[in-house]
């Protein structure tokens, strides 16, 4: 039996700060070397952050990232460390095929000041957010295990272990004790359930435990929840860390000796040593529900695109209803109430609880807010427009002037004080188009964008079940929660008005956006054929709305932007 003490740096790196990464993974290293670690595991391209994408294109990156990878690895000394980065072959190393380097999606078994050994990730993901075969090539080196204090550890990065086919049998067939598996695996509900459920396999099929390491924080429209664990031989969870917070947690691994069927050479990168001190405990930090989760993760996602783009202050429409009302929530639990500044904006149909709803909630956040009336906007509007509009009926037009006003009003402010605005239209109305463009669609950042309307309520109740946990009054206003939802641009208005009922739309939405059902196959799966009709048209005809609305966390399996890219220009309604 070897013990191996093993450091799961969940880090946030932020995508192209090469020497800030540097230092947290050092930072990192040095925490992982008072704990007596033999390894220290990171995240996928944890020295580029992750997903890279373009830069990857630039030579000159490409060359600082090794920089980086050096700096890094010159501080190591006993600990090894599994630092993900961008590995590209030399010249010389391709002397038949000139002007020919790939690059690698890499690792660097880096330990006593150098890079030891590199491994290369086999399988590229291209599908849903992926699309590392625009980058990358595939490793092809034979595969070796890396003998670390002793024990035989087998490397892999993030969709190596996705597949019964990868790599992972053959290391564990070889002879490895535990198996390092780098990740930058982005969030979505149920996620963390689903990569327990596939590692289990993974280890239990191959007899061997993993070490899974994933990457924490936001990246445009991504998050990665972190949420690293270790799963023993049997596929038994033994350790797991915290989601959507940064960590380093170190674990003693009770490896059994275990012999190759088919040994694989062994590099040797650090000396067998003790243990120093207490042995390490493994404990699982338990997975919150539903509603907390994807509330941590708008949470973090909308404090990183906002710090990390280098953003001060937010400012939110607040209609009182219920979209801006969570979107506020949200930005004041993810900034500080300091940072969030709401506007009202009433017009002629505004109903007196809409300020009053506003104005509770912004009493409950702590936020500043202010009151911009648009009625003498509105007014000159039309005044302007009268000759052009003579003789026509009042229609949409005029009720979609007032959310443009409304934009204006938002945009200059963003101007005058250097607020990044937030828009506040769920996944629901994107979906369906129920949102008017250069209106309630302007902002640097669509907080809710990937949730449905259901959702929004869900979220609401939860964040007011919290304060009441907390032991303070509820933050969302109970009126918010009750009323039927109205966009309030014409007398009496209500969102049923336009659309069917959200218990009855969000299913069809899910079925027909997330899982890519047509409108055929929903009908035969017992939908409403005249319902699936109206949607699926309403969906299809607001592609060009998404195309231009800003980009927001993913929540859901399919996102639109980076997960659902249909052709604006299509005429296929099977």
């Amino acid at each position: 039996m070897t013990t191996l003490r093993v450091a799961l740096c969940q880090l946030n790196p932020v995508v192209g700060d090469l020497d800030g990464n540097a230092d947290k993974v050092l930072a990192a290293l040095r925490e992982a070397e008072a704990a007596g670690a033999h390894l220290a595991v990171y995240g996928e391209l944890v020295l580029t952050g992750y997903p890279p994408e373009d830069l990857l294109l630039k030579p000159r990156f490409v060359a600082d990232n090794r920089a980086a990878l050096d700096r890094v690895a010159a501080g190591t000394g006993d600990c090894a460390a599994l630092i993900g980065f961008v590995d590209q072959v030399a010249e010389h190393d391709r002397p038949d095929e000139p002007g020919e380097r790939p690059l690698y999606n890499a690792v660097a078994v880096c330990a006593a000041g150098r890079v030891v050994d590199v491994y290369r990730k086999r399988l590229l993901p291209n599908y849903a957010v992926f699309d590392e075969e625009r980058y990358f090539a595939p490793g092809t080196d034979t595969l070796v295990l890396h003998e670390v204090a002793g024990a035989r550890v087998g490397v892999t990065v993030c969709e190596d272990a996705w597949s019964a086919s990868g790599p992972i049998p053959r290391l564990a067939a070889g002879g490895a004790q535990v198996i390092a598996n780098l990740n930058g695996s982005p969030y979505y509900e149920g996620r963390l359930a689903e990569r327990e459920k596939m590692l289990a396999g993974r280890a239990a099929g191959a007899d061997c435990p993993i070490v899974y390491v994933n990457q924490v924080g936001g990246q445009d429209e991504l998050v990665f929840d972190g949420g690293s664990l270790v799963l023993d031989g049997a596929g038994q969870l033994v350790a797991r860390g915290p989601q959507f917070v940064e960590e380093v947690r170190v674990v003693d691994l009770e490896l059994p000796d275990r012999e190759g069927t088919e040994p694989l050479r062994v590099v040797p990168v650090t000396a067998p040593r003790p243990v120093a001190g207490p042995a390490l405990p493994l404990d699982v930090v338990p997975a919150p529900d539903r509603a907390e989760e994807v509330y941590r993760a708008l949470v973090l996602g909308t404090h990183d695109y906002v710090t990390k783009n280098g953003f001060g202050d937010v400012v939110i429409g607040l209609s009182g209803g219920i979209d801006s009302t969570l979107v506020a929530a949200i930005a004041a639990d993810a900034l500080g109430p300091d940072r969030v500044h709401g506007v009202l904006m009433p017009s002629r149909y505004s109903s007196d609880h809409s300020v009053s709803d506003a104005e509770a909630l912004a009493a409950a956040l702590g936020i500043e807010h202010r009151i911009v009336p648009i009625e003498e906007a509105h007014k000159g509007f039309e005044a302007m427009l009268a000759d052009s509009f003579a003789g026509l009926e009042p229609d949409l037009t005029e009720e979609n002037l007032q959310s443009r006003i409304r934009g204006t009003v938002l945009m200059a402010l963003s101007n005058k004080f250097g607020w990044l605005v937030l828009s506040t239209s769920n996944k629901s109305e994107a979906a369906v188009g129920y949102a008017t463009l250069y209106g309630d669609t302007v902002g640097g950042y669509a907080v809710i964008k990937d949730v449905p309307k259901l959702l929004v309520y869900e979220l609401c109740r939860w964040r007011n079940e919290r304060a009441a946990a907390e032991g303070t009054g509820p933050v969302i206003p109970e009126h918010v929660l009750t009323k039927p939802p109205s966009a309030e641009l014409r007398p009496d208005q209500r969102d049923d008005q336009s659309l069917p009922p959200y218990d009855e739309l969000d299913p069809v939405l899910e079925a027909y956006v997330e899982q890519d059902r047509t409108a055929a196959q929903l009908v035969a799966d017992g939908f409403d054929a005249a319902l699936v009709a109206r949607v699926a048209r309403l969906v299809d005809r607001a592609e060009y709305k998404r195309r231009q609305s800003p980009p927001g966390p993913r929540v859901t399996p399919k996102a639109f932007g980076k997960d659902r890219r249909l052709p604006i220009t299509n005429r296929y309604t099977g």
